[in-house]
């Protein structure tokens, strides 16, 4: 027996809010009847602040971060190491690795790794603009910074072949981050372990 609609606009809602990644109907729901009990202003502040982030963000030029300018304010800090560059799957990763406060050089944030079952090509990712980053901005060092799974670690080694030409010291973090989990889950500390005992990177 179909339960009966309370409210057209609650049960939009909550519809909208169980889009969410990680978020049932029940949460839904509860959010909801939370916006409802607040004022009309912190639900119009609530709004507005995800309609500025949807329209106004840009991606930074040189590292593909989320700005607000042109450029990211980590490419744009002097006092960053230039010729460092660790390479992440997504933004959660850049923010997971800056809370460490271990690392002082710049980031390339690539937009996924390879997969081919969910149709994830090299075209996909930021690949070419890294190789071209590194030949044009002189980079000693690339950092694979990638999750420790089988998907992580193809992505690894068809950035590695792709950067054999040049002049440029591929490293990986330490597998203080065990295999098979995900960089943005690991805690601060062992996350900031892993990026200072990084090692060269091999072949499989």
């Amino acid at each position: 027996m179909n339960r009966k609609k309370s409210s057209t606009l609650l049960d939009n809602a909550v519809n909208a809010l169980a889009s969410l990644p990680g978020v049932g109907q029940k949460t839904a729901l509860r959010l909801a009847l939370y916006m409802l009990r607040r004022d009309v202003e912190y639900t119009e502040r609530f709004a507005a602040a995800l309609l500025a982030l949807r329209r106004e963000v840009k991606y930074c030029r040189t590292c593909h971060n989320i700005c607000e300018d042109e450029q990211c304010s980590i490419c744009a800090d002097p006092h960053r190491d230039r010729s460092i560059v660790c390479v992440v799957e997504n933004i959660r990763e850049v923010l997971a690795i800056e809370n460490t406060g271990q690392f002082r050089g710049l980031y390339h944030v690539l937009g996924g790794i390879l997969s081919p079952m969910d149709g994830i090509g090299p075209g996909d990712l930021q690949v070419d603009s890294l190789v071209q980053r590194v030949a044009r901005e002189n980079v000693q060092e690339v950092i694979l910074a990638l999750s420790a799974t089988m998907e992580g670690d193809t992505t690894g080694f068809f950035i590695y072949r792709k950067l054999a030409h040049q002049p440029v010291n591929v490293t990986v973090i330490a597998r203080g981050v065990s295999v098979g989990d995900e960089i943005e889950y690991a805690d601060e500390i062992t996350l900031g372990r892993a990026i200072t005992s990084r090692t060269r990177f091999t072949c499989p």
